[in-house]
């Protein structure tokens, strides 16, 4: 790319940057210190400012580059992660929600331990909650890194390197210095930026095609090379039994991983009643609806303006294919309109996965302070808030050097595909001890432990020995081969495997359920009569 475009996105990006390091620092001016302040932000959000910021957390790099780029690639295959995505909010809307908000105070953990013996449970679901947000950060780091090579022309290795680090490191000072007020706030500007930018980019590509659908998808199946294949189901899992299953792996991954993911789950405790929490996730399934359906006007506009080849060629995974519509949209390379547009698609990925990260970064360095470092403590230490703060503070600079190292490993993958694996851990492990939690009278502390861990361990053991790993070209470490799991997402023996585990261990446990806390959980969860 040009300097001009070097120069340009980089003035936005640091305008952006400058921008919500100066949210940053407003509110942590005006920050009391205590617990509710860092981990919910007082619980002062509006159910509209809600839902912008659950947009704003949920639509990340794997959405803006991931997704489109997977379309433009794969056709009628690629938009199984934009209809997945979506539809997994009707379980979050239906199902976890108001509930959640009503029996929790900061994390999942919270939802469990309420009527269960509280160490066991909190060391299961907080070392669940650090793996699957690390993952999900991963795939942020791979977003950044991809976009900025694209950026240098692709040619600096190292420069996609600092830029992982880089946005590690502005997460982790996000996090200490703002906690979830100032997350918040970065999360919706970047949610508006975000819609804005797609809306302008989806009027665009309508506008080239004037506003026939149709012919734009004939002219994406003509340039990706495979003609009507392109439209059709199959071109990516066609074929065998295992391409087959691992459609049914990823889209069940999909639709139940949202309800177990701990960033979007704290959300709903920023909200100051059970209605409001339910009121801020319609508001964000009418954002992030919308979203969806934009990104597959992008992804159809990539093969047909750039061409498939030629995003396979800038990105084997497909990562550029929306940074290089907009350069094609604005008149090519070297030109001014080129320039502005591609330096603005640019941004706004940038100001995406900065505030994703910030999000996840707040979510599990909630889990490590306030379920883990509390639990480990020596029994009887009463609880100091302020200490709790302190060590969610230094967690997340753990959890930013884990999740850059990881970044860099893994820096040749798709977005969305990284983050599909994020989601069949998330609905595997936190999915189903939450779901008996709510909704099984008899759950009990042994089926808890046994469920998270249940589907935790298997869930990353099976992308340990995929072809995601080991044994295939595209593989993290393609010299090597220990594969053993043919599928590439873990989902489809993971998750029964996590539902299963929690029912086996209640049926084996010795221990009688406590009918007096499940009874005052459940009046908690449905009318929400003492909720913090």
């Amino acid at each position: 790319m040009s300097g001009d475009h070097q120069t340009l996105a980089l003035l936005l990006f640091s305008a952006f940057v400058a921008v919500t390091l100066g949210i940053t620092t407003w509110v942590s001016r005006h920050r009391h210190g205590s617990a509710e302040e860092f981990y919910t932000g007082g619980r002062l959000f509006s159910p509209m400012e809600n839902g912008f910021a659950i947009a704003g957390d949920y639509m990340s790099a794997a959405s803006f580059l991931g997704i489109s780029g997977l379309i433009a690639l794969f056709g009628y295959d690629g938009m199984l992660y934009s209809v997945g995505f979506l539809v997994a909010w009707l379980v979050v809307l239906l199902l976890v929600a108001e509930l959640v908000r009503n029996c929790g105070r900061f994390t999942l953990a919270d939802v469990v331990a309420a009527r269960m013996r509280e160490r066991p449970v909190r060391i299961a679901a907080g070392t669940s909650s650090v793996a699957v947000s690390v993952l999900y950060l991963v795939a942020q780091m791979v977003g950044a890194g991809s976009l900025v090579a694209l950026l240098l022309g692709g040619t600096s290795e190292a420069a996609r390197a600092w830029t992982v680090i880089g946005v590690g490191a502005l997460m982790v000072v996000y996090v200490t210095l703002g906690g979830m007020r100032a997350t918040t706030w970065i999360q919706i500007v970047k949610a508006v930026l975000l819609m804005a930018g797609t809306l302008a980019l989806t009027v665009l590509v309508l506008l080239r095609f004037h506003g026939d659908f149709d012919a734009l998808l004939t002219t994406a199946a003509e340039r990706s090379g495979h003609g009507k294949e392109f439209l059709a189901p199959g071109l990516a899992y066609g074929g065998g039994w295992t391409a087959r299953f691992d459609f049914m792996s990823l889209g069940l991954a999909l639709v139940l991983g949202t309800a177990g993911l701990p960033h979007i789950l704290s959300r709903f405790y920023t909200v100051p009643t059970a209605r409001a929490a339910r009121r801020s996730v319609v508001w964000a399934i009418g954002l992030i609806g919308g979203f969806y359906l934009m990104t597959i006007v992008l992804g159809f506009g990539a093969a047909a303006l750039v061409g498939t080849d030629e995003v396979r060629a800038s990105s084997a995974a497909g990562n550029t294919a929306v940074p290089l519509l907009a350069l094609d949209l604005g008149g090519g390379a070297g030109s001014t309109g080129g320039t502005v547009l591609f330096a603005v698609v640019a941004a706004v990925a940038f100001a995406t996965i900065l505030a994703v990260v910030a999000g996840i970064t707040l979510a599990s360095s909630a889990s490590v302070a306030h379920d883990l470092y509390a639990s480990l403590k020596r029994p009887g230490r009463a609880r100091k808030p302020r200490g709790e703060v302190a060590v969610a503070r230094l967690a997340a600079a753990g959890i930013g050097a884990v999740a850059i190292a990881l970044g860099l490993l893994a820096r040749d993958l798709n977005v969305a595909f990284l983050v599909g694996l994020a989601f069949a851990v998330a609905a595997s492990a936190n999915l189903p001890v939450l779901l008996y939690s709510l909704f099984w009278r008899n759950f009990t502390t042994r089926g808890a432990v046994w469920s998270v861990y249940g589907g935790l361990v298997p869930a990353v053991l099976l992308v340990v020995f995929s072809p995601v790993v080991s044994g295939s070209p595209a593989a993290i470490f393609p010299g090597v081969d220990f594969q053993v799991f043919p599928l590439q997402n873990p989902g489809l023996v993971s998750i029964p495997l996590g539902f299963l585990a929690g029912w086996l261990g209640t049926v084996l446990s010795r221990e009688r359920p406590d009918e007096a806390r499940h009874a005052e959980s459940e009046v908690r969860s449905l009318t929400g009569a003492g909720a913090v």
